[in-house]
């Protein structure tokens, strides 16, 4: 076995000032101060997520915490949604973190105010296609992170794979592109570095190791599941979402066909659904592990999920086996 390499070397990396090009996506409920320390002590770029907290002080505390838990870079993640996030971006602007993450929706406005801001980090944005890469890049984004449809989470709505996706976007645009979607380790990361991302987000992949604080129940369920046992919910809303198939995803799915039928319109299909879809509906699994009465985000690539190590562990096993697979490509090409 090749020995672990110090550092990869891609624009993503000098940029950000990390070792590996590996970041932790903004878990929903799950990136707190804990896991985004160990991801970025382990060489790669940790994050906490806006989304686990309920006021600015929360978020700014935890910063904080993150601190004094490591001296490297991380990022703090801001997933657009139904709450103003401008007070919440201050708070993270004060502690200066070295990455700021927007996903979801028009990162226009929070672009705008980090820029006006004076405040000196990097920003990345997270998008599904060509067109929302182009805005990204001409905002003034450092960072586009293509999400191709294998992903878990909140997808784009046009069904295009990180295989597909990600040369297409880095065709698109001149900034460092990562990859995120199917993703979970070094054959995920040396295909994405072929394809010509600068590094790769991995979301699912982080929620199933020992610094996270999903619910075991969650974290088993992972393990367990193959590449065929996730849905897609929240379509008819035009919000595609993609979640682990179980009994409460399936009423989601119900609900979503009977609203279709009856010709609704999308907010009132939205307000079918809204207590089926609720933050507290996956609280209610991802933490508390009751799988039969929450729903879980997870991607296509629970398939390759076959443990739950430390977050160390799963990026130097990344990193060593993605240099194994370049080496072993670099013996087929051959002269004479």
């Amino acid at each position: 076995m090749l020995m672990l390499p110090e550092k990869m070397r891609t624009r993503f990396t000098d940029l950000v000032g990390v070792r590996y090009p590996i970041v932790q996506g903004g878990l929903a409920h799950l990136s707190f101060a804990k896991l985004a320390a160990a991801v970025s002590n382990a060489g790669g770029l940790g994050q906490i997520g806006c989304a686990c907290f309920s006021s600015p002080e929360e978020l700014q505390a935890e910063i904080q915490t993150a601190k004094r838990l490591t001296d490297k870079p991380f990022g703090v993640n801001f997933p657009i949604g139904h709450i103003p996030l401008e007070p919440f971006l201050d708070a993270a602007l004060a502690e200066s973190p070295a990455v700021i993450s927007i996903t979801g929706g028009n990162p226009e406005p929070l672009l705008k105010r980090i820029q006006q801001s004076g405040v000196s980090v990097h920003t990345m944005v997270l998008v599904a296609g060509v067109r929302a890469a182009r805005k990204a890049e001409a905002l003034g984004a450092d960072v586009v992170i293509a999400v191709g449809f294998e992903g878990g989470g909140h997808l784009g709505r046009d069904d295009i794979g990180t295989m597909v996706l990600t040369p297409r976007i880095v065709e698109a645009v001149k900034i460092p592109v990562l990859a995120s979607g199917g993703i979970v380790d070094g054959r995920g990361l040396a295909a994405a570095l072929a394809l010509g991302a600068e590094g790769v987000e991995l979301g699912t992949r982080f929620v199933a190791v020992q610094e996270s604080n999903a619910h075991p129940n969650y974290q088993q369920a992972l393990v367990e599941a193959q590449e065929t046992d996730t849905v897609i919910i929240e379509r008819s809303i035009g919000r595609p979402a993609r979640v682990l198939d179980g009994l409460v995803a399936r009423n989601i799915l119900h609900l979503e066909s009977y609203g279709e039928q009856e010709s609704l319109s999308r907010e009132q299909r939205l307000n079918r659904l809204l207590p089926a879809i609720a933050g507290s509906v996956n609280v209610q699994a991802a933490l508390h592990g009751q799988l039969d009465k929450g729903f879980v985000w997870a991607g296509q690539a629970v398939g390759l999920i076959h443990d739950i190590p430390s977050a160390k562990d799963l990026i130097e096993q990344t990193v060593t086996e993605a240099r194994e697979i370049v080496q072993r490509l670099g013996t087929i090409f051959q002269d004479g």
